[in-house]
C-alpha cells in the first residue's frame, strides 16, 4: 500500500489517488509512505529512485554502515520503531530513504506512530517547509511516543508495586507474568532509544548545513537521555520488585515447611508411645491393666499437647 503525501503551505496534505498508483503521482508526492508494498509497487518505487528498496532482512541488520549510508539514491536511515502484536510490544524497522524532493518510508507492518503522525497532520497540527524537516518530525514524534509509553509502564509499575507490597492476598505468579511483560516492553523501548542516538549522531553529521534541523536534533537527544534515565530506574524497580516477589514466594513456601514441621514434632510422641504398646511381646504388665488402654490415651494426648503448648510459649507458631 502506497499513501501519498504533498507539503503545502508548510502543512502536509494527502494526496488522493486511484488505484494503482501512476509514475506521475509519485512524483507529485513529498512522502511516499509504503507499507508492505507489492510488487508493482515495489517497481515503481524501484524505477524513481535508480536503485533496489532494502528487503526485509537488509532493514534489520544492526551494524551502523548497514543501517545509515548515503549512496547516489539518497540517504538512508533504517530506524527501529514500537509496535504492539497480541498484546505485546514488538520492534519494526523502518527504511527511510531521503532524496531533495522526496521521503520514501517502507515498511512491513501498520505502525502507531504513523497512524498518530497522519492523524496530527490531518488536523494541521503540524508543520514542516521541506522533506528533511519532515522525516526529523517523524523521528521526533517517534520519540514523543515513546515517552508516552514510558509513562503508561511507569503507571502500570507503580500499581504493581503497590499491589505487590502492601497486599497480602496478591496472586503472585500473575504478578510475575505481569513484570515479564513489562520488563519485554521496557527492553524494547531501550532498543528503540539507543538506535534512535546512533541515528540522530548520523543526521546531526550530515545535515550540518541545516542548523533548524540540527536544533530539533539537538532536542531530541535531550529527550532521549532523559528517556533512558526513566528506562534504566524502570528496569532496577523491575528488578526489584521480582526479587521482593520470589522473597515472598520463600517465605510462604517456608511457613509450609514449617507447619509440616511442627506437624511431625506435635504427632511424633504420641507414635512413639502408640508403637510401644503396639508391640506382641509376652510379658508386658500394663496388657492386664484395668486401666491400661484410658492411661496410653491420656498420655499420647498429652505428649500431643505438651509440645503444641512450648511451642506456643516460645513463639514458634506465629
Amino acid at each position: 500500500m502506497l499513501r501519498l503525501f504533498k507539503i503545502h503551505q508548510n502543512l502536509i496534505h494527502k494526496l488522493e489517488c486511484q488505484y494503482p498508483v501512476t509514475p506521475s503521482d509519485l512524483q507529485q508526492a513529498d512522502w511516499i509512505d509504503a507499507q508492505e508494498p507489492d510488487e508493482y509497487e515495489r517497481d515503481l518505487l524501484e524505477h524513481m529512485i535508480r536503485d533496489e528498496l532494502p528487503e526485509s532482512d537488509d532493514m534489520d541488520e544492526i551494524e551502523t554502515s548497514a543501517r545509515y549510508f548515503i549512496d547516489e539514491s539518497g540517504l538512508h536511515l533504517h530506524s527501529l520503531f514500537l509496535s504492539q502484536r497480541g498484546g505485546r510490544h514488538e520492534t519494526e524497522t523502518v527504511a527511510f530513504i531521503l532524496q531533495k524532493k522526496h521521503l520514501i518510508t517502507i515498511r512491513d507492518a501498520a505502525i502507531v506512530d504513523f497512524r498518530l503522525f497522519r492523524m496530527r497532520a490531518h488536523h494541521k497540527m503540524i508543520s514542516c517547509q521541506s522533506v528533511s524537516e519532515l522525516m526529523i518530525t517523524l523521528l521526533d514524534h517517534k520519540i514523543e511516543n515513546l515517552a508516552d509509553v514510558v509513562e503508561e509502564l511507569h503507571s502500570k509499575l507503580g500499581d504493581l508495586s503497590q499491589d505487590v507490597l502492601e497486599n497480602n492476598d496478591c496472586d503472585l505468579q500473575s504478578a510475575i507474568s505481569q513484570l515479564a511483560k513489562l520488563e519485554n516492553s521496557n527492553g524494547k523501548i531501550r532498543l528503540c532509544l539507543m538506535d534512535s542516538m546512533r541515528e540522530q549522531s548520523f543526521l546531526q553529521r550530515h545535515l550540518i548545513n541545516q542548523p533548524e534541523l540540527l536544533e530539533i536534533g539537538r532536542k531530541i537527544m535531550r529527550d532521549i537521555d532523559s528517556l533512558q534515565s526513566h528506562t534504566a530506574f524502570l528496569f532496577e524497580k523491575i528488578n526489584f520488585l521480582m526479587d521482593s516477589i520470589q522473597g515472598f514466594i520463600n517465605i510462604r513456601q517456608n511457613q509450609i515447611i514449617k507447619i509440616f514441621s511442627i506437624a511431625a514434632v506435635i504427632f511424633l510422641p504420641p507414635t512413639v508411645v502408640a508403637s510401644i504398646y503396639g508391640m506382641n511381646f509376652e510379658f508386658m504388665p500394663e496388657l492386664d491393666w484395668k486401666y491400661g488402654y484410658p492411661t496410653a490415651i491420656f498420655i499420647m494426648i498429652l505428649s500431643a499437647i505438651a509440645p503444641y503448648w512450648f511451642f506456643k510459649y516460645k513463639g514458634w507458631l506465629q
